[in-house]
């Protein structure tokens, strides 16, 4: 007979890795399982200067392994694999690695969100040296330099309006010759002095130096009406054409929006389905920070433990 977890953590990175920090704590015993990337977007990101506690900043990788490392001191079971079903209809839930299947008292989804990427080799060559899809993240480490931001929605122009204040100077690189983006946020964007508008163009290829430091020395314009192409000195790239989160799996289970940001009540991580909380990138298309996930990832494990302790009559417990 299957053993019937407390909790489930699907997904890693500073969400997962903080729900079990605190449901292992609580002594809850949570199982967590990490997925294909464990550690999230954070595994591609190089220095990383804005989370509290590392004046010196650290590196995205090793600031994860530090977060597993203090779950599984708290007695956290870690499976490196993925779940690819589940069953919320009826308690205890149940899911999926493949062919093995786990019961769960309660249920945290932190399975993050993944930024939308052009398909460019050269965007993996250079991700962390140069790429980003996060000004937030990274613009510092771009002070007075040239940077571009590729896209047309409400994101490009906000990564370009946020770069302004760090950069010098920001092309905005759009394939079409009108943007998609709110028309309050086109008129912020186009009466900034340091931002200026590159139209219906796309980017053929990123180019940098390998040695002896790997960086971002210009990209390859490519105009989406004539096909011709130019070649542009730049330091930066910032990919800004919108993040999808990971929520598939809960297609048809968990309350959604339109893009399949996972919807939970205000003030809380709790979904439409008792006993299941969503925390992290995978429930917040606004903010897509390491330390908002971290927090969401402490209300969940603090909104499943009050639960399970609530219905600990009903659960058998």
């Amino acid at each position: 007979m299957n053993t019937i977890h407390n909790v489930v953590i699907i997904g890693s990175g500073p969400a997962g890795y903080t729900a079990a920090l605190y449901t292992g704590r609580a002594s809850l015993e949570p199982v967590l399982f990490s997925g294909l990337e464990p550690g999230g977007q954070l595994m591609i990101t190089t220095d990383v200067e804005n989370y509290p506690g590392f004046p010196e900043g650290i590196m995205g990788p090793e600031m994860m392994a530090l977060f597993r490392k203090q779950c599984e001191r708290f007695g956290t079971i870690i499976h490196d694999t993925q779940i690819t079903q589940v069953d919320f209809s009826a308690r205890p839930f149940r899911l999926w690695a493949g062919d093995q299947e786990f019961q769960a008292k309660t249920v945290i989804v932190a399975t993050g969100a993944s930024a939308k990427w052009l398909g460019l080799e050269s965007e993996v060559t250079f991700g962390g040296y140069g790429v980003s899809a996060c000004a937030t993240c990274d613009g510092f480490f771009f002070r007075n330099k040239e940077v571009i931001v590729v896209g047309g929605g409400d994101t490009a122009m906000e990564e370009a309006n946020y770069l302004t204040r760090m950069c010098s100077k920001v092309y905005l690189v759009h394939r079409r010759d009108e943007f998609r983006a709110s028309k309050i946020m086109q008129d912020r964007v186009l009466a900034n002095p340091k931002i200026e508008v590159i139209w219906n163009t796309g980017i053929a290829e990123i180019l940098g130096e390998h040695e002896p430091h790997k960086r971002v020395t210009g990209v390859r314009l490519m105009d989406t009406r004539d096909g011709s192409t130019r070649e542009m000195p730049i330091s930066g790239v910032f990919i800004a054409i919108g993040h999808k989160p990971n929520s598939d799996l809960f297609k048809g289970v968990l309350d959604m929006d339109d893009v399949g940001y996972l919807k939970v009540q205000h003030g809380s991580t709790r979904t439409n389905i008792e006993g299941v909380f969503a925390c992290g990138d995978v429930a917040d298309s606004v903010y897509r920070q390491a330390v908002t996930a971290a927090g969401t990832g402490c209300m969940a494990a603090i909104d499943a433990e009050r639960w399970l302790e609530a219905n600990a009559h009903d659960l058998g417990a």
